[in-house]
């Protein structure tokens, strides 16, 4: 067995994260459980590695997102929603990265969400501080084909990298690329099916079909174009 202590890297795509929630929501009325989930993470990674839990340390990890100016989020009655949701990030250790969402005119006489450079911030962050902090393993939480050069630069720092995924339909579909790329793919949707219990590890049930959770932020912006 591996004595050596594992430092791990986190980052996720929170606009694949909430649509993953979306789902879970309103297929299964569940909701992510945010501690046991990077818990149930850093337990995987021990056992790839062979080694206990204990030496397996989630040394940073990193949520990116765009999100509405306080006066239109509490206009969009999603304004508590959202604190509630990094209330929830800051209890475990997650730092956020926020770009506000803008609305523009479209063809069609409404508005749609633009969200600019989300992406190659969740990009850069991940590989800068991976070359920094020199970290064993990289988990990547994303379903976007944007990330797929950030795969392939990341391995060429010689470094564990782990895609997690859960293909739960269209809103949370996982770019066959990505999938290509990734030198390590956990799809949570094979996995919890092969392991039932792992659902009540990571997750957590809803009280009522219209409940909104204080784990996610409402996905008002969920469609936003990058």
């Amino acid at each position: 067995m591996n004595t050596s202590p594992i430092s791990i890297g986190i980052f996720i795509d929170g606009g694949y994260f909430s649509k993953i929630n979306d789902e879970l929501r309103h297929k299964r009325q569940l909701q992510i459980d945010i501690h046991g989930y990077l818990d149930y993470i850093r337990r995987r990674i021990a056992r790839h590695a062979d080694t206990d839990p204990s030496d397996c340390l989630i040394t940073e990890s990193h949520y990116f997102r765009g999100r509405f100016r306080a006066a239109l989020a509490n206009e969009k009655r999603i304004l508590l929603t959202e604190r509630y949701f990094e209330d929830a990030l800051i209890d475990n250790d997650v730092i956020f990265h926020y770009k506000h969402l803008r609305e523009v005119p479209n063809a069609a006489g409404g508005t749609t969400i633009v969200e600019k450079g989300v992406d190659v911030w969740f990009a850069l962050e991940a590989y800068e501080l991976t070359s920094i902090r020199k970290f064993d393993y990289v988990v990547l939480i994303t379903g976007d084909a944007d990330h797929e050069m950030l795969i392939r630069k990341l391995k060429a720092l010689k470094v564990n990298v782990l895609l997690y995924t859960w293909n739960l339909g269209p809103q949370a579909a996982t770019s066959p690329f990505l999938e290509e790329e990734a030198p390590w793919h956990i799809d949570l949707e094979s996995e919890t099916a092969a392991h039932p219990d792992l659902i009540n590890r990571i997750c957590r049930r809803l009280s009522s079909p219209s409940h909104r959770d204080d784990a996610d932020e409402e996905t008002v912006s969920r469609n936003a174009s990058h």
